[in-house]
């Protein structure tokens, strides 16, 4: 191995380091970082009801929905990212605490983090959700924003009985990719 792909293994080795720490939820007890979620999901929620209003009988008329927190980055070629999140059965009334990872390939450069809220029409949807996890799909977007400062171009998808809002809080990314993320459930908060 060369040193021109030594340093470019080292630096994708140290950004998907910092990805994994950015979207940790670091330490606490399991109260607390349930807490932080909760907070996180509650946060995100009502920046999409005064964005998308319509979302909120959508939600309500739903059999469930997630909001999950991720940090991105893409460098060149690759795109990596990791988040937690928690699922809300509005039939049953459970939540699931949960865990997602992605990795893709495109063009692009950046990082950014933004919130994913999915709408669950049907029960089953969201179960096999819950005990498959596994996405893939593409992704073209562009953000230069820090809190309410700036702009996002995000969109919104339609998978068969889910639909999916994407939200960036913060970051510098144009990218275009083709990845794949999986969500588990997570052990310890669950």
């Amino acid at each position: 191995m060369n040193f021109k792909n030594l340093a470019s293994f080292s630096l994708l080795g140290l950004v998907l380091l910092a990805v994994t720490g950015c979207a940790s939820m670091g330490d606490g007890s399991v109260a607390e970082k349930r807490q932080a979620i909760l907070d996180m999901q509650q946060n995100a929620l009502a920046k999409l009801y005064i964005e998308k209003p319509d979302t909120r009988s959508q939600i309500r008329d739903a059999a469930g929905y997630a909001v999950f927190t991720n940090a991105n980055i893409n460098v060149i070629f690759f795109a990596a990212g990791t988040g937690y999140g928690v699922v809300n059965n509005q039939v049953t009334g459970t939540k699931t605490y949960m865990n997602m990872a992605e990795g893709g390939v495109g063009l692009g450069l950046g990082a950014k983090d933004y919130r994913v809220v999915m709408v669950f029409h049907s029960q089953k949807a969201m179960n096999y959700f819950i005990e498959n996890g596994w996405t893939v799909g593409g992704n073209a977007d562009a953000a230069a924003k820090a809190g309410s400062k700036g702009m996002s171009a995000e969109g919104e998808g339609y998978l068969g009985n889910v639909t999916v809002y994407t939200m960036t809080e913060t970051g510098l990314a144009l990218q275009a990719t083709v990845k794949g993320t999986k969500f588990w459930v997570d052990k310890e908060l669950n």
